[in-house]
């Protein structure tokens, strides 16, 4: 069997946020005076995963796990699945052009029918493929099986460029992703991968902004995305010189994709970097690891105006100022890059970014590197939202993980738990309380005789603001492999204002 290595496309989710209809209740004493004011928090009925093509290597292994956890009863006949897509077409050269969809969609389990199906609730469900060509995959839940439906992709390449473990998280698609710590310098190779999961064609701008300013790119009529389909563009091929940190602003003008970079380095392995979080004048990138070797900063203010910002490592007993990097500014338009070096020096920690009073919103991200010499790897931070109510990451695997939560402002307490595995076992759950100012790093809890994969759920159960990550590891050949996926708020339920009759309309 081959050498194979988990290459996450960047997983796109779309959470189409379908919920129950609105309640229509007859006014009191006949005729309504107006609509009512008060709503209800209810779950979503329908939610879209968007996983991108894996990265392609002959030494890779994909796995793909799926979770919805447990809590929403409703019909048996609800369905979540996973399929394949057309693509992906690649824009560096004619030689790559689109290769023959119905071969790349005969992936793990046929052309014809799901590459992964969630049955239940609060079991995951994996699958492993060792092919080199895997399909993107879309994706959709409905009924009970919607709200908080997670996938993840994770491929393990053993050897060439990109070697290393690849890991993203399966998001929803949207029109604008900001991704900062991009690359086109000698040695990296990044794509874009755009997925787009509905019936007519997207376009989309893909815009790089370097440490000058605007790069200028060829693709000036965007970029075609057939339906139900993925498309990979070379960065390298959107501009003739080198740059060594770009930020990648993916915009649709029509339709909406998901989107993620695969960047590949052929010394410092690879990983994906998800999108950052919307720019806020205020970012928190949780989960540096406790023994990284070296931190990358790149930071982006995307609106007409400057940022100033200072930085705060959030480590286990509070938070400090990093010796020599008290403060950044960001010009706006220009893409900025700070060496942190070793900045946790031993201990997990989490950057805090916070612009100060007038300044602008930022978009960041950190490039991560675990090991030295040729044992090196490298995976990535983006700014992370924060945990609303719950959040599911759905690839666990024993042990060799890390969960790590931060509370930037006042302390919270947080509920983790570990879900049956896909061989068996039962919950277990775990609360932490996390002090303001702090990031706490702890190996999941694991469920209870459980065998293969499972999930990890987060949620807040009281305080202030939760971010979180959590890292997946593996020692290979000396290399201390790793990837990191953010822990988002799933979006599992919806406001849906009540709203009454309100006859008076009907009146001249």
């Amino acid at each position: 069997m081959k050498r194979t290595t988990l290459s996450l496309f960047a997983a796109t989710a779309s959470l189409a946020v379908v919920t129950g209809v609105a309640a229509l209740d007859p006014a009191s004493g006949g005729a309504g005076t107006g609509a009512r004011t008060s709503s209800a928090r209810l779950p979503v009925q329908r939610s879209t995963l968007l996983c991108p093509s894996p990265v392609s290597s002959d030494a890779s292994e994909t796995t793909y796990a799926a979770f919805t956890p447990p809590g929403t009863d409703g019909p048996r006949t609800s369905s979540a699945d996973l399929l394949p897509a057309a693509g992906p077409a690649r824009t560096e050269a004619a030689k790559d052009a689109r290769k023959d969809a119905r071969r790349k969609a005969a992936g793990a389990r046929g052309a014809n029918g799901p590459v992964l199906s969630v049955k239940e609730p609060g079991r995951p469900v994996t699958v492993t493929t060792d092919r080199a060509d895997a399909p993107a995959l879309l994706g959709t839940a409905d009924g009970p099986l919607a709200p908080g439906w997670s996938a993840q992709q994770t491929t393990t390449v053993a050897s060439g460029a990109g070697r290393g473990l690849h890991g993203v998280a399966c998001a929803a698609p949207d029109t604008s992703f900001w991704f900062p710590g991009a690359s086109t310098a000698k040695g990296r190779q990044d794509y874009v991968h755009l997925t787009n999961p509905d019936g007519a064609a997207a376009v989309v701008d893909v815009e790089l902004h370097g440490k000058d300013g605007r790069v200028g790119t060829p693709a000036e009529d965007g970029v075609n995305v057939p339906p139900r389909s993925t498309v990979a563009v070379l960065l390298s091929s959107l501009t003739d010189a080198a740059h060594e940190d770009l930020t990648v602003h993916v915009a649709a003008r029509s339709g909406r994709v998901g989107a993620a970079v695969q960047t590949t380095d052929g010394a410092l392995g690879g990983d994906w970097l998800p999108p950052s979080a919307d720019a806020s004048p205020a970012v928190v990138l949780p989960g540096i690891p406790a023994d990284a070797t070296s931190v990358r900063l790149v930071a982006f203010a995307p609106g007409a105006r400057d940022a100033d910002l200072v930085l705060r490592l959030a480590g286990p007993d509070g938070s400090i100022s990093p010796a020599g990097h008290e403060s950044l500014h960001l010009r706006s338009g220009l893409t900025e890059a700070v060496d942190l070096g070793d900045v946790t020096r031993g201990e997990a920690g989490s950057l805090l970014l916070t612009a100060e009073r007038g300044s602008a919103p930022v978009v960041a991200a950190l490039r991560v590197t675990r090991g030295t010499g040729s044992a090196r790897e490298t995976a990535f931070i983006p700014a992370t939202p924060a945990v609303e109510a719950r959040g599911t990451v759905a690839d666990n695997r024993g042990r060799g993980g890390v969960l790590s939560l931060t509370a930037p402002g006042e302390e919270a307490r947080v509920r983790v738990t570990a879900s049956a595995g896909s061989g068996g076992g039962a919950p277990l759950a775990r609360t932490y309380t996390v002090r303001a100012g702090s990031t706490l790093a702890v190996e999941p809890p694991r469920p209870r005789g459980g065998r293969g994969v499972y999930a990890l759920t987060v949620e807040k159960l009281s305080g202030g603001p939760v971010h979180a990550s959590r890292m997946l590891t593996l020692v290979q050949d000396g290399v201390p492999m790793f990837t990191i996926q953010p822990v988002a708020d799933d979006r599992s339920t919806v406001v849906v204002p009540e709203v009454e009759q309100d006859l008076s309309v009907l009146n001249d």
